[in-house]
């Protein structure tokens, strides 16, 4: 519990439901993960895995008839899972920021970007309209855009792609945030402009002290950008630790065959490695481990029991063999 006494943000043992006509679809089942302060959490797996759902469901943003059926999210020493829209409305961009993939999203097209941010900034901490727009060009020159008090009166169409996401980036920490969700942050970018932004984060993170989970599906950006990392599989985590262990010593066998078939390039090979199959829908996921019918070790234990997460090294994973058992 020390490390959950001092995490900016706590999930423990979520699982969010969507109710339907054909039944109720198990969306996360058993997610638990902290962040502390300075820190950043990836959070990786395919699409659908979850990633998305968890920092939605930790800003209160599920889609109804989408909901937290189980568990506890704290923020600090609050627990946020049980409050109402309005309560959470102050919290989001408060304490809560949030940077997603496209940055056309998250900026209006008719207002200059100073405004946006001044409006932000005024919506969560009681300036002036003078300090305020003084803040707002701290804010664009802290994530690198050249002469912010020029480009502070300048609409989102006159920035590039790039810029647009520092300006993004500003925006989800004009309030000082305790946390800020980053969801695929990069994935719109060219690779040059995606190791800027990750370099920015990480600079701001750090300066800041801001707890990061940063969503991706993308292992160099994890590399580059994340202390520790999450991995989930079909609404379930199976490994989190440390990214020099996650990265270079996985223990589960689906983020073993992550990093395999990531190309190397110091070696030539006739054929890059794949995880055969796909990952199982939400409603046809398999009896014992989610992951037995594309798993080369799974055992019979495998197709009958679901593994619980288990300590390995400084992190943990969800498979028999790495539970002291046999497969």
């Amino acid at each position: 519990m020390g490390e959950a006494q001092q995490a900016v943000i706590d999930v423990r043992n979520l699982k969010v439901e969507f109710p339907g006509r054909r039944g109720t679809v198990t969306a996360l089942s058993d997610v638990s993960l902290s962040i502390r302060a300075g820190e950043i959490l990836g959070v990786v797996g395919e699409s659908g895995a979850g990633k998305s759902m968890t920092g939605l469901a930790i800003q209160g943003l599920l889609e109804r008839p989408g909901h937290i059926a189980d568990g506890e999210i704290w923020l600090g020493t609050r627990r946020i899972d049980t409050l109402g829209d309005k309560e959470m409305e102050k919290i989001r961009g408060r304490e809560i920021g949030a940077i997603f993939q496209d940055p056309l999203t998250s900026l209006n097209p008719l207002f200059t970007v100073g405004a946006q941010l001044t409006e932000t900034i005024r919506q969560h901490l009681s300036l002036g309209k003078t300090e305020a727009r003084a803040r707002a060009i701290q804010l664009l020159r802290d994530v690198g855009i050249p002469s912010p008090e020029e480009r502070v009166n300048h609409y989102p169409h006159q920035f590039s792609g790039g810029m647009r996401q520092r300006v993004v980036i500003a925006l989800a920490l004009s309030a000082s945030p305790k946390l800020v969700i980053a969801d695929e942050p990069t994935t719109a970018l060219d690779v040059s402009i995606q190791a800027q932004i990750i370099s920015l984060l990480r600079r701001l993170c750090k300066e800041k002290q801001t707890a990061v989970m940063l969503v991706t599906h993308d292992m160099g950006v994890i590399a580059e950008a994340a202390d520790r990392v999450a991995v989930l599989y079909a609404g379930r985590l199976i490994e989190i630790g440390p990214v020099e262990q996650v990265l270079h010593a996985p223990r589960h066998p689906y983020t073993q065959g992550l990093m395999a078939s990531i190309p190397s390039l110091g070696a030539r090979v006739e054929r890059l490695n794949q995880i055969d199959g796909s990952m199982p829908r939400l409603d046809a996921i398999p009896t014992g481990c989610a992951f037995n019918p594309r798993c080369r070790s799974a055992g019979p234990r495998c197709l009958r029991e679901r593994p619980e997460l288990t300590a390995v090294g400084d992190g943990a994973s969800a498979c028999w063999m790495n539970a002291g058992g046999t497969a």
